[in-house]
């Protein structure tokens, strides 16, 4: 092995990061995104090199270059170069679920006209239209909520509620 090569991770902590992953890709997320967040997530310090993760996950540099991308994209890693260092690392953020839940406002508000424009195109008083507005319903309550759940959660961390 030379000092480039990445240190194995624990046996237990590759398990975890395959068993999560997975349920993560069931929830919806991509496969190797899934992996590769589950398994920057479980490692000692928070952040793992390219190298690491593909050695840990036994897994390709294209594959973890998509999978970093797409999670630096939507907020559950960010990127970092330590001073001196060669290689970037890749972070879990501190607050990686309340990055993700707390910036969606955008996301609904595209869905709410999209739902609306759909709803005019199909007619309100048609089966689609009931359809798409129990959706539109639905995604408002969402929008109102979330945010409002988010906080609560955040509230009672700052507290030692739930910590």
């Amino acid at each position: 092995m030379s000092t480039d090569d990445p240190a194995p991770l624990a046996e237990g902590a590759v398990r975890f990061a395959e068993k999560f992953g997975q349920m993560l890709t069931d929830a919806g997320m991509p496969r190797m995104p899934s992996r590769v967040f589950a398994m920057t997530l479980a490692s000692p310090e928070g952040h793992l090199t390219a190298a690491e993760l593909g050695a840990a996950l036994k897994i390709s540099p294209a594959a973890v270059s998509g999978a970093v991308r797409y999670l630096v994209q939507i907020g559950l890693l960010r990127r970092e170069r330590p001073a001196g260092e060669r290689r970037d690392q890749f972070v879990v953020h501190s607050d990686y679920w309340f990055e993700v839940y707390s910036h969606q406002d955008k996301l609904y508000r595209t869905l709410l006209k999209t739902l609306a424009e759909g709803i005019d195109a199909v007619g309100a008083g048609t089966r689609a239209g009931a359809r798409l507005q129990e959706t539109h319903d639905f995604f408002a309550f969402m929008a109102e909520e979330m945010p409002k759940l988010v906080e609560r959660w955040r509230a009672g961390r700052a507290s030692g509620v739930g910590a």
